[in-house]
């Protein structure tokens, strides 16, 4: 099976943060799909885009999603983020070392870490570092939706969630990046919805079984 890549074009520009997929930032980025959908999810099957650009100090994305069933619970911080309608970025800055889970809700509120050990124990990551509150500050991102959706919307929606990652924040756990232009690095898109009516799990990458913490199946990202 073939590896998927996605080219990172430099930007000179600054993302206005409003969520605007096709707005005169995101307008003439390609974007990825993240079309491979696990079986045992239902029967939903949300088209699930993203884009990505780069300048010296940050990694911009945004998602776009074509939605339904969508639920909105957690509003804190390292909250289980994962069980509602939620999209998820893992990137790895250097093969062989850990990676990042950076998880998002249709909210805004965020989950991650960095991972250095991807097995389980007792349900649990073997060895990861929480991000710390600092860290979510710097952490930019718009959330086309409020921070509650409840009662879930079943009617289709469309939802979009960008961001905006400094590299000092993945240096501070990473080690120094470097010059990113020309590098290549590991990563994995994800959307889910595990405590909807309709449970579902995409990936960019296709995945061998129902764990996105599984680095060994990121693809390639490409720093031009």
């Amino acid at each position: 099976m073939s590896i998927p890549y996605y080219k990172i074009l430099f930007t000179r520009q600054l993302p206005k943060m409003q969520g605007l997929w096709d707005g005169a930032f995101w307008r003439h980025t390609q974007p990825l799909s993240v079309g491979c959908f696990r079986p045992e999810g239902s029967d939903h099957r949300p088209r699930t885009q993203c884009k990505l650009l780069h300048d010296e100090q940050n990694i911009y994305g945004i998602f776009r999603l074509e939605d339904r069933y969508v639920r909105c619970a957690h509003t804190q911080f390292q909250s289980d983020v994962w069980k509602d309608s939620c999209v998820e970025f893992f990137v790895q800055p250097k093969e062989g070392l850990g990676y990042f889970n950076f998880e998002f809700n249709c909210g805004g509120a965020l989950l991650a870490s960095y991972v250095t050990n991807s097995e389980r124990v007792d349900g649990r990551l073997k060895q990861s570092v929480p991000l710390t509150p600092d860290d979510d500050k710097q952490i930019r991102r718009f959330a086309s939706q409020p921070s509650v959706v409840e009662p879930e919307i079943a009617q289709p929606l469309v939802w979009t969630l960008e961001f905006s990652l400094p590299f000092s924040v993945l240096e501070k756990y990473a080690g120094s990046l470097g010059t990113v232009t020309g590098q290549i690095w590991r990563a994995n898109f994800y959307k889910c919805g595990n405590e909807t009516s309709h449970p579902h799990w995409l990936s960019w990458a296709p995945l061998p079984g129902r764990n996105f913490h599984d680095p060994s199946s990121f693809g390639n990202l490409i720093f031009e």
